[in-house]
């Protein structure tokens, strides 16, 4: 490291020190759970968590935050306060933030990279309030915790599952919006079964392009992919694309109501535990995005008076944590017990990933 750069690095840590006060402190991160603080402090505490569209009770990626966010009320007691946006522009995203820190909500967790924009205006007007953003690590203001997540690495595992349990020998894979986020589960999807099996052909197809974002929420549109798909003859379904895909498990429940049979992955919750009686039985597994374990986390090293920070980039200013599969914070479900007997493989593939052995691509 050149001594201009360790010189920026020294001076942002200091910077840190001043600004943060109470958050400065490295949380110990030890099975997801951190030291449980007392009832007192935990009773100061208002935390503030804004979903993007879909909200609780998506069933996927917003379903996992909210899941951290009982958890940890549950076991601290904090006072929490929910909001959600209805048409999703950074207008609405940036009245829902500011509306929880001039009410006091602290620290305020921001579910998903489409809040970045709004979350850079809330928290530079709001500097002695700790923010987190989930999926994204670009907002270098040093009262923002970054919170990515390695999706790559847990789409790698589901891609060595999908290419096992396909009989076709064509998978697919569902993208909610065309941006580098969910190209990232692409790329480790796709590399994952690739390297089980070289003959595995991946269909790839995406819901809508940016701007419109309304590929995340369009259940209907997921549904006619996935039929078109089901119809060229693949036999395991992908989606990584929030709450369209219902659709694809709609697609697939309706398959094997005609005798074809058709597995679906989910993605960021174990999207077993909340499928129809129906759904379940072509639920082949879930690569699981542990936002819950991170929402708690960020909670819980509030009540404590710290952050969760791992220090993703000191010479830019951006703090945060990245959750990969070193410390579970990726992975796949095994519910309904499809694949356990596929568990020496994906064990396999889990440890060279994360020995280094085997580099999984962001890209596609």
């Amino acid at each position: 490291m050149s001594h201009e750069k360790h010189g920026s690095s020294v001076r942002n840590k200091l910077r840190i020190s001043v600004r943060l006060v109470a958050f400065v402190a490295a949380v110990t991160f030890a099975a997801g759970l951190l030291v449980v603080p007392s009832a007192t402090a935990a009773s100061k505490v208002k935390v503030g968590l804004a979903y993007d569209i879909g909200g609780r009770g998506d069933k996927s990626f917003n379903d996992s935050a909210a899941a951290g966010l009982d958890a940890a009320v549950k076991k601290f007691g904090v006072t929490a306060k929910e909001v959600t946006v209805t048409f999703g522009s950074d207008s609405e995203r940036e009245t829902k933030l500011r509306f929880l820190a001039s009410n006091g909500y602290n620290p305020i967790i921001a579910i998903g990279y489409l809040y970045r924009e709004p979350l850079k205006k809330v928290a530079t007007d709001y500097p002695n309030v700790q923010f987190g953003i989930v999926d994204d690590a670009s907002v270098d203001l040093l009262n923002v915790t970054s919170i990515i997540f390695s999706g790559a690495q847990g789409s790698y595992l589901v891609g060595v599952v999908a290419a096992l349990a396909s009989k076709s020998g064509k998978i697919g894979f569902i993208g909610g919006v065309h941006v580098a986020l969910i190209q990232e589960f692409e790329a480790g999807f796709v590399a994952g079964a690739k390297a089980t099996k070289k003959t595995v052909s991946v269909d790839v197809r995406y819901i809508s392009e940016p701007p419109d974002v309304s590929g995340f929420n369009d259940p209907a549109r997921g549904k006619v992919i996935a039929n078109s798909m089901i119809d060229a003859g693949i036999d395991v379904i992908y989606s990584a694309a929030g709450g369209s895909a219902a659709g694809n498990f709609a697609a697939a429940a309706g398959a094997s109501a005609r005798g074809k049979k058709v597995w679906t992955i989910g993605v960021d919750s174990d999207q077993y535990l909340t499928a129809s009686d129906a759904q379940k039985k072509n639920m082949l597994t879930s690569m699981l995005k542990r936002v819950d374990r991170a929402v708690y986390d960020v909670i819980s090293a509030a009540v404590a008076g710290s952050s969760v920070n791992d220090v993703l980039d000191p010479v830019a200013g951006i703090y945060g944590r990245n959750y990969d599969l070193s410390i579970g914070g990726v992975g796949v479900s095994y519910s309904g017990g499809y694949i356990t007997k596929f568990k020496k493989q994906i064990d396999a593939a889990t440890k060279a990933i994360i020995s280094g052995k085997i580099k999984v691509p962001t890209k596609p």
